[in-house]
């Protein structure tokens, strides 16, 4: 890029901005500005206050305290409306797009002259697509729908529907995390021609090397602060990295200094586990009775590693013993008859079914053990009754409809208890949980991780995989995850979100 793209004034100007959600200070007097023509690369740790600004930005949220000045002008962001007709777009690593839509339609979707009954009854390419797909080197067809194109091609669509509504400001949250190397680098050539034709670009990315290698500027936060901000000139991986971790970051101390490795049997072992580009090189053991943490990054390979073990999907190299037996489910019904159980990230979408009562949730594992003899009916008063024991065990708040309301009308963390439950009526040797304190208040991540303890002190083996680096302090052994691979094993006073963080930039 030459000097003459960026423009001498900021298209935004962050000033003293700040976002409190109860005590956790998300946002602490941030300031940053974002120029035309520029790749404006920002990056932390998980909840280091990125999102938030980007949130504040796109009017999803409202700080507390500062301001947002647009071409020199003090704007309130009141909704993601205001938002676009500002001219900023936001793609987030969960692609927004229809996938029963055609491209075409999801291109053109949002457009004020469009409405949602006649998007969905036209069908071609509109010429001002056209334009914008050769202009991004979009050459596949856009004719049909967006669930059979490829993820690079997915992010190509919402790029395009960026530029089709003149957008200004496009934020791009790990816009590579799914993709191979190959499309990754002509994902980012594209992020350099659109700076080179004068957008702003803010690019959200756990992997430094691209970063390094495209942007302008870097801004580095930590614990809802900025924590160092660099030209292009300055950039340099290992300067990242301190930045990101620091050197007196509190949060990193061993809560639990009493935690010991287990030294009892092994109950799972996965070696050199791969599948796809997320995961290639990934191994543990798990003992009997124990609580070992998954750390890594977007893109590490977490879940996919998650989903191999519970049989979801098919590992396509590397081998897994459970009991010293070969372990090899080619089904999600084939491990949780070898006794291992999973909860998913997602559990709202993946896990329960909301219109259904709690009880019904609950038994969904162990209905057949609750038929009157030999016919498909339950016994109510044993379904009820078992329902009743877990919801105590677990502390799941019951309102006046007892274990009859619908599990949607719970709370978040409530409703991942109820998930949890569920696979504790079948007393599991093995759980998997994936990211259990997602969308719950820190009251209920408490009484979740002290249920989760109780549950591992009675036999069962535990995985849990977060985000939360913080969280992993409850484990006895925390394994990394980086590119895919495992790259470090933290035991005793290693388990420190320092070190986490280290071996996951490292």
């Amino acid at each position: 890029m030459t000097t003459d793209a960026i423009s001498s004034s900021p298209l935004v100007q962050v000033r003293g901005l700040q976002k409190n959600y109860g005590a956790i200070r998300a946002l602490r007097g941030v300031d940053i500005d974002f120029n035309r023509g520029e790749i404006h690369g920002l990056v932390g740790a998980n909840g280091a206050g990125k999102s938030t600004l980007v949130r504040s930005l796109a009017g999803l949220e409202q700080p507390d305290a500062g301001e947002i000045i647009i071409r020199g002008e003090p704007t309130v962001i009141h909704d993601p409306g205001a938002a676009t007709d500002l001219g900023f777009a936001f793609i987030h690593q969960e692609l927004n797009l229809v996938a029963s839509f055609t491209g075409a339609q999801n291109i053109m979707l949002g457009s004020h002259t469009e409405s949602l009954l006649r998007l969905h009854k036209f069908s071609g390419v509109p010429r001002k697509v056209k334009e914008v797909a050769e202009r991004i080197g979009i050459d596949f067809s856009l004719d049909k729908p967006v669930s059979t194109l490829t993820v690079h091609q997915q992010w190509l669509v919402s790029i395009a529907r960026a530029l089709v509504h003149d957008c200004q400001l496009l934020a791009m949250d790990e816009p590579t995390a799914s993709l191979g190397a190959e499309e990754a680098d002509k994902l980012l050539n594209v992020a350099r021609d659109l700076a080179g034709h004068g957008v702003a670009v803010l690019f959200i990315s756990h992997r430094l090397d691209e970063v390094t290698a495209i942007c302008d500027r870097v801004t580095v936060f930590r614990d809802g602060a900025i924590s160092l901000a660099m030209t292009r000139e300055e950039i340099t991986r290992q300067a990242i990295v301190e930045a990101i971790v620091g050197h007196n970051v509190v949060p990193g101390e061993r809560k639990n200094t009493a935690v010991e490795p287990k030294t009892s049997p092994v109950v799972l072992t996965a070696r050199n586990i791969s599948r796809g580009r997320n995961l290639r090189d990934a191994s543990l053991d798990l003992h009997r009775g124990e609580l070992l943490g998954i750390a890594g990054l977007v893109g590490s390979g977490r879940t996919e590693l998650a989903r191999v073990i519970f049989g979801a999907d098919r590992a396509e190299g590397g081998a897994m013993m459970l009991h010293g037996s070969d372990y090899a489910p080619r089904t999600v019904n084939d491990a949780v008859a070898k006794s291992v159980a999973y909860v998913p990230e997602e559990r709202r979408a993946e896990a329960l079914f909301l219109n259904m009562s709690i009880e019904s949730n609950l038994h969904i594992t162990t209905w057949d053990k609750k038929r009157i003899g030999i016919t498909p009916l339950t016994s109510a008063k044993k379904s009820r009754s078992a329902a009743k024991a877990i919801c105590e065990r677990l502390g799941v708040v019951l309102r006046n409809g007892g274990t009859s309301q619908p599990v949607g009308a719970l709370s978040g963390g409530n409703q991942q208890k109820v998930v949890i439950g569920r696979w504790m009526a079948i007393n599991p040797e093995v759980l998997i949980l994936d990211e259990p304190t997602r969308g719950v208040d820190i009251g209920a991540r408490s009484d979740i991780y002290a249920r989760i303890r109780e549950i591992a002190k009675e036999g069962t083996s535990v995985i849990v995989i977060s985000s939360e680096f913080e969280e992993l302090l409850e484990c006895d052994r925390v394994i990394v995850l980086s590119s895919g691979a495992t790259v470090a094993e933290l035991t005793g006073e290693q388990v420190t979100v320092n070190e986490m963080l280290r071996h996951c930039y490292a």
